[in-house]
């Protein structure tokens, strides 16, 4: 099973292609590294505009392509596509479909800040629309070497479904051979209610939450490790900070290490739908996220 490399045909960026190339280090598998170029003249046109418009998007794609293929330097197998579709978003979904693909790999939008993901309106679209994994780069993402991944964090948030979310999380990290992790991350303000009464509650409030987050965590890792082919156990981690940007940077993170973060119990069964938190988390992430469907928590 393939993972595909969706990178845009109006930009070349390393870091999308780092990430897609430790990924398929780590689980032994090939690239398809495609750009998606628009199969129609935005606008009423000659055949010869058409034809001339055409040939430039191609060329420019093309030469993206040339850009990924130079970055990877054949470090891992890889095939170069250029696919046409009326939009990324439905190129992706369509290569994904037909070539069985494991996982897709975007890189953040070029608004991020360094270090950092943001979606854009396309990238945005693919992860409520995507039947399959996506894992995204922060933006300036970089590896050394022929790096894997070296611990897989699993996002937690004490519910049946991130539940499922970290097991699932457990048997990726014991496949690659990378260490397992639990978090989960709070926000609790500087400043609330009077004379810092209100505030005083919070911290009660958030005190309690963390500790029956680790409890849950910790029955969590006892039941990974007596799964077969179990992973080494990184413990949990717990972020609190008055902002989201805080409670992320609160947790210690390595460069060969990857985010694993559910959907909402809100989405569709079948589609990814990132709940508002999990955005924010994803938002701040200093490491590679990979969005996890519902679907793919289905033990049927």
């Amino acid at each position: 099973m393939s993972l595909l490399v969706g990178l845009s045909p109006a930009s070349r960026s390393a870091s999308v292609l780092h990430l897609a190339a430790m990924l398929a280090r780590s689980t032994e598998t090939d690239l398809i590294v495609t750009t998606v170029v628009p199969q129609t003249w935005p606008r009423a046109a000659t055949a010869r505009d058409d034809a001339e418009w055409h040939a430039f998007t191609r060329d420019a794609a093309n030469a993206v392509l040339d850009h990924a293929a130079a970055v990877l330097g054949g470090t891992v197998p890889a095939e170069f596509v250029l696919h046409e579709a009326s939009s990324a978003r439905r190129g992706l979904l369509e290569l994904a479909e037909a070539r069985d693909a494991g996982m897709i790999v975007i890189g953040s939008s070029s608004a991020a800040p360094l270090g950092r993901i943001a979606l854009g309106s396309e990238s945005d679209a693919l992860l409520h629309a995507s039947a399959v994994p996506v894992a995204i780069a922060p933006r300036g993402f970089r590896t050394r070497g022929e790096a894997r991944v070296g611990r897989v964090t699993a996002a937690y948030r004490g519910t049946d479904s991130s539940a499922d979310l970290v097991l699932g999380a457990a048997t990726v990290a014991g496949s690659v051979g990378a260490a397992l992790r639990i978090a989960s991350f709070a926000v609790v303000p500087n400043v609330s209610g009077a004379a810092g009464a209100g505030l005083d509650a919070e911290r009660i409030i958030a005190d309690q939450w963390a500790a029956d987050i680790q409890a849950h965590a910790t029955q969590l890792l006892s039941e990974v490790s007596a799964l077969p082919g179990a992973p080494e156990l990184a413990g949990t981690v717990i972020g609190i900070g008055d902002t989201w940007e805080t409670a992320v940077d609160d947790v210690e993170w390595d460069a060969d290490e990857v985010l694993v973060v559910g959907s909402s119990s809100l989405g569709p069964l079948a589609r990814v739908f990132l709940g508002s938190n999990a955005t924010k988390v994803v938002r701040h992430s200093p490491v590679p996220v990979v969005v996890v469907p519902r679907r793919a928590l289905d033990p049927s």
